[in-house]
């Protein structure tokens, strides 16, 4: 796996989180919670097998079109979609079949998201069903305003921009007043572009790398909370 060398300090770059900011947009799996409780693996997996069974592939051919798709496509789904006509909601009810008891009740990060002086919303390219039953198990579905899902976003995933502005117009945000947090570095690159701060759940992944640059990527942390922790003490 390679080094994954996180941004160069700078003052702006520390600066901008020190302004006016009060609206926290959060991608969901990898992102609210660890990478390490394996539970996206679960689904990871599962899109493997319906790709695997879909298109009658052997298991490695199954795994390399189902990363070209997540690469070309924003995932593996639009891909299906595009090429294959996949039915979307079989699809998401399938690999979102997975066993959620690696998810288990976070009160500090709970704490840490009560102290963020604003609105926080969920921006996911995953469905409103697996969203809710993610946060639920986390023990924070109830401090969020909303949650905007694939299907909020006509099955469009990010990182599209138009899908950034589907976003933003249905919340009524200002994008120089908000925080956009993601484990996938491509993802944060329209949300700086419009004018968000941006910070980058860095969990060691490849995929999570990808299209890395670090001129978009305003911080960088290992964990969601360890980075609220130390900006509400920078900030309080």
């Amino acid at each position: 796996m390679p080094i994954i060398k996180p941004p160069t300090p700078n003052a702006d770059h520390q600066r901008i989180f020190l302004e006016d900011r009060d609206i926290y947009v959060f991608d969901l799996d990898n992102t609210l919670y660890s990478a390490e409780s394996n539970l996206f693996s679960q689904v990871d997996v599962k899109i493997g097998e319906y790709v695997q069974t879909m298109l009658d592939l052997d298991p490695v051919s199954a795994r390399k079109l189902q990363k070209q798709y997540l690469t070309t496509h924003g995932t593996t789904l639009k891909g299906l979609m595009v090429h294959h006509d996949v039915d979307p909601h079989h699809y998401l009810d399938s690999v979102h079949d997975i066993d959620m008891t690696p998810i288990v009740n976070d009160p500090e990060l709970r704490s840490s998201l009560e102290e963020l002086p604003g609105r926080r919303i969920v921006f996911t390219n995953a469905d409103r069903p697996y969203a809710e039953r993610v946060l639920a198990r986390l023990g924070i579905g109830d401090l969020f305003e909303g949650i905007f899902d694939i299907h909020s976003a006509n099955l469009d995933p990010k990182p599209k921009p138009h899908v950034y502005d589907k976003f933003i117009a249905e919340f009524d945000i200002d994008p120089t007043r908000a925080v956009m947090f993601e484990d996938m570095v491509r993802n944060l690159v329209p949300a700086h572009d419009l004018g968000m701060a941006t910070v980058w759940v860095n969990t060691g992944s490849v995929w999570g790398e990808a299209d890395y640059d670090a001129s978009k990527v305003h911080a960088e942390t290992d964990t969601l909370n360890n980075w609220l922790k130390t900006h509400l003490k920078q900030t309080g």
